[in-house]
């Protein structure tokens, strides 16, 4: 993983300038610029990891995907991934190549997929295009939305780690008035890499309700999201019972021939994790709404 080690214009992230990017097509018609949210990410985060450490690589390998993923318009200028086999899976829904994401309207509304009714959305991906919930969220988040890694369970070829995103909402957010206040979510992930240590398979597993939520605090959001029913099942799963599903999840679809004993470490640390990951709180998995808590019943 020797490639994630920052680049000549940005410490963190790589593939953004030399030759090999003489022709990529960026989202601005330049590279972007991270001075304001590194600055975000050096006074906020709360690991340091050792230079060429394991952790700093992954650390470097997800914020130079999610700046190819926001900012460079054609997958095939992607270098952090293969294009022809990537898949992205969020909270156990639907794996989605580049071209799936790119039809629902990027980024932002693959990350905040949601089964819950369209009356009750606080945000509607089915609503939002690549370029309005662009503006949305970097008018939300003016310094940006840093994101650190908090552990590393496992290593290539299969990297299972936590990760804490954070931000500070200055800007208004569905007419919600910004409140100034730290709005941050964690979750964990797996990627999968192949032999060029390229990403092939991600799979996300985190709350968007502890992100969104951070957005409308201390504001009326009325009937936008109390008013009318709910055609969702309702849930409850005790924790073992979640452990047990988010287990059988992860080794269905990333056990590979010859690798059992890595994978079963992979799964058993990432159902762990999505208990810490997501402080207890209820998480989408596929089509339900299940309660980490397991004491109360969650409807989606």
């Amino acid at each position: 993983m020797d490639q994630y080690k920052g680049s000549d214009v940005d410490k963190y992230r790589c593939f953004m300038s030399g030759e090999g990017e003489k022709n990529t097509t960026w989202k601005l018609g330049v590279p972007p610029n991270f001075d304001v949210v590194n600055k975000l990410f050096e006074e906020g985060r709360t690991k340091i990891w050792p230079p060429c450490s394991l952790e700093e690589q992954v650390q470097n390998l997800v914020k130079t995907w999610e700046m190819e993923l926001f900012h460079k318009m054609k997958p095939q200028d992607f270098k952090t991934v293969d294009v022809t086999k990537l898949t992205v899976s969020v909270n156990g829904r639907k794996p989605l190549t580049p071209e799936d994401v790119a039809k629902m309207g990027g980024g932002y509304n693959m990350f905040l997929q949601t089964s819950l009714p369209e009356n009750v959305r606080m945000y509607n991906p089915s609503e939002e295009t690549v370029d309005t919930a662009h503006k949305l969220f970097t008018t939300t988040f003016p310094r940006g939305f840093a994101v650190e890694i908090l552990q590393v369970y496992s290593g290539p070829p299969v990297i299972a780690y936590k990760f804490r995103h954070w931000g500070y909402m200055e800007g208004p957010f569905k007419g919600h008035s910004p409140t100034g206040e730290l709005v941050e979510m964690f979750g964990v992930s797996t990627m999968e890499l192949d032999e060029n240590f390229k990403v092939v398979k991600v799979e996300f597993f985190y709350d968007r309700g502890e992100l969104l939520a951070g957005l409308t605090k201390g504001a009326d959001a009325g009937d936008s999201i109390t008013g009318g029913g709910s055609s969702a099942s309702s849930t409850n799963v005790r924790l073992n019972e979640l452990e047990v599903l988010m287990d059988d999840y992860i080794l269905k679809n990333t056990s590979k021939k010859g690798q059992d004993e890595e994978i079963n470490n992979t799964s058993s640390s990432l159902a762990v994790a999505v208990m810490v990951g997501v402080g207890r709180k209820s998480l989408e998995i596929g089509d339900e709404m299940v309660d980490v808590d397991g004491s109360r019943t969650v409807e989606g």
